[in-house]
Order: C-alpha cells, then sequence, then structure tokens
C-alpha cells in the first residue's frame, strides 16, 4: 500500500462519492477506483458498500480509515520535522513558566520573541515548579523557566536574569520611615504568603528564618488564601490584612502609589533559568528567547539584571 492509496480511501470516506473523490485528489475517476480496489484486494477486505443507495463505509472499512488518516497526519507531521530541520524556528515550542514568573514576564517577553521569529508558534503553560519539570522531563515542554535552585538529571539551565526581592507593605504603614526592611522587622508582622508547592513561599522563608511557618501554614487567613497569586495578596496588603515579599519584575508602577515598598536587607535575589531536555535541545530556539529577554531588560521593560 502507498501513502496516495491511503489518501484516495480517506477521500472516498469523507466525499462518499467517487467521482468527487477523484475531482478532490486531481485524477480520473477509474484510476482512484482502481486503486481502491488494489488496496482493498491486498487487505482482503471491502472498504466501501458499493450496493447501497449511497456509498457507506463498511464496519471494518471504518476502523481501516481512521487508522488511514493517523498514518498520513503521521506522515504529514515528518514533512513538518524536516521543514524545522530548514527553518527550526518553524515549529512548535512548548515553553513552561512558574505562576509567579508567567503573567509579569511573558507581556514583555513575547512581544520580543515575535518580533525576532514571527513564524515560531509558542505554546505557553503556567505551573510549579514541580509539575513543569515532569512535563519537560516527559517531552511535553520543550523548555521550562523557573528559579533557582533547580537541578534535574538530563536537565541543563541556563540564567536569564535576577532580581531583587521587595518587602510591600500597605499606605501608613511604619515601615515608610525605614531604609530597609530586615528579617526581624518582617517577623513582627503577618507576612501574607503563597501556599506550599510555590518555590517563591520557600525564597521568601529561606530570605527571613524565623519566620513562624507553623503559625504560617495553620492560619485561618493562609487556607483562605491557598492557591491564591501574587496578584491576590498584593491586593490584601492594600487593604491592610498584612505585609509581604515581591520579586521586584511583579511590581508594577501603580505599585509604587498604593503600597510601601522597599528592599529587604540583607539584599535577597531570585535568580531565573531556562531549563530544557539536553537530549532533546533546539539551540537555535533557545538562544532566541534568551535574545529577546535580554532585549526586554535592555529596554527598561523588566526590572532585573540580565546574565
Amino acid at each position: 500500500m502507498t501513502l496516495q492509496e491511503l489518501k484516495y480511501i480517506v477521500t472516498v470516506a469523507q466525499e462518499r462519492h467517487f467521482g468527487r473523490a477523484a475531482k478532490a485528489c486531481f485524477v480520473s475517476q477509474p484510476a482512484l477506483s482502481a486503486a481502491v480496489r488494489k488496496l482493498e484486494d491486498e487487505l482482503g477486505v471491502v472498504l466501501f458498500d458499493r450496493d447501497a443507495p449511497t456509498l457507506a463505509v463498511t464496519p471494518l472499512g471504518h476502523a481501516i480509515i481512521v487508522q488511514a488518516q493517523r498514518v498520513l497526519e503521521a506522515a504529514d507531521q515528518l514533512h513538518q520535522i524536516a521543514q524545522a530541520a530548514q527553518d527550526p524556528l518553524s515549529l512548535p515550542f512548548g515553553l513552561g513558566l512558574i505562576y509567579t514568573i508567567c503573567p509579569y514576564l511573558l507581556p514583555h517577553w513575547v512581544p520580543e520573541v515575535q518580533a525576532l521569529a514571527p513564524n515560531l508558534p509558542l505554546l505557553l503553560q503556567e505551573g510549579l515548579t514541580a509539575q513543569l519539570a515532569e512535563r519537560l522531563r516527559n517531552g511535553e515542554l520543550d523548555a521550562i523557566v523557573v528559579a533557582e535552585p533547580f537541578a534535574a538529571p538530563g536537565i541543563e539551565t541556563h540564567v536569564l536574569y535576577e532580581e531583587v526581592l521587595v518587602a510591600a507593605a500597605p499606605l501608613g504603614h511604619a515601615w515608610a520611615d525605614a531604609d530597609v526592611v530586615t528579617p526581624d522587622m518582617l517577623v513582627q508582622e503577618n507576612v501574607l504568603l503563597l501556599t506550599p508547592g510555590h518555590c517563591f513561599r520557600d525564597q521568601v522563608l529561606h530570605a527571613c528564618p524565623d519566620l513562624n511557618r507553623e503559625v504560617q501554614a495553620d492560619s485561618a487567613l493562609v487556607h483562605a488564601l491557598r492557591n491564591s497569586s501574587l496578584t491576590t495578596i498584593r491586593h490584601m496588603v492594600m487593604a491592610g490584612v498584612g505585609v509581604t515579599v515581591l520579586p521586584a519584575t511583579a511590581v508594577t508602577p501603580a505599585d509604587h502609589l498604593q503600597l510601601v515598598l522597599k528592599p529587604l536587607a540583607p539584599t535577597q535575589y531570585r535568580r531565573v533559568v531556562l531549563a530544557w531536555r539536553r537530549a532533546a535541545a533546539r539551540p537555535k530556539v533557545l538562544a532566541l528567547l534568551v535574545e529577546a529577554l535580554n532585549r526586554a531588560i535592555d529596554q527598561g521593560r523588566l526590572t532585573a539584571t540580565r546574565s
């Protein structure tokens, strides 16, 4: 059997008419009918009930045609892969980002990617670090953007940028008169954190080890905020419920008018990396992603220091 013969039977099944199928395949009807009959003889089955008032697909023929469609789709994918070898920026690229990076990075990053590679299909996903790492290992994603520390067998990383961590409090808070916020000052406050599983929560606790983790985990407020975002926590801080710590890229111009924002002392940084499977690297796309992000940082669109 040939791919052309598979195309013929799929088209006949779609058109329910040999004449229309022949026209769609740009062949004569006798040539198409002969090819279909040849394939039926080779398989030893009848694909179409030609005696019915309207041409019909036999039950066994239906199963074979479904499989034929899959074969044709797979063959088309082979052509796409071959095309991608000539143009690596034309094949879809799956990119995952953690929740505390995605909404703040993408609006500045994606336009730069599109400017450099307008035909590159980016397939974007959000998730927790552990979820994205699993999708990367399974081949569901080509690369992920996560925060250090991050390491996994067979995975390579490239530092994209560093950003400072910023303490945030409601307007009128006592921190307004301070130059910096220290761990001792944080411990005295009701610190609103993301729930376990978010790596940024771990980074805040690392910056201030004396925060009472048991109280944070058991408080009714934290349970109410479960699965919340930095945006939700920011609004809770504005309402005077507590204080928090934000990555610099998540701080918006409006925040400077609605929050008391102070640097942590000693200065705390978050390092963000691009990670990919060593065995399935797409170097041209990876290099383009880094270049696009560097352009966004150089233009001052992200409050970060480039790698």
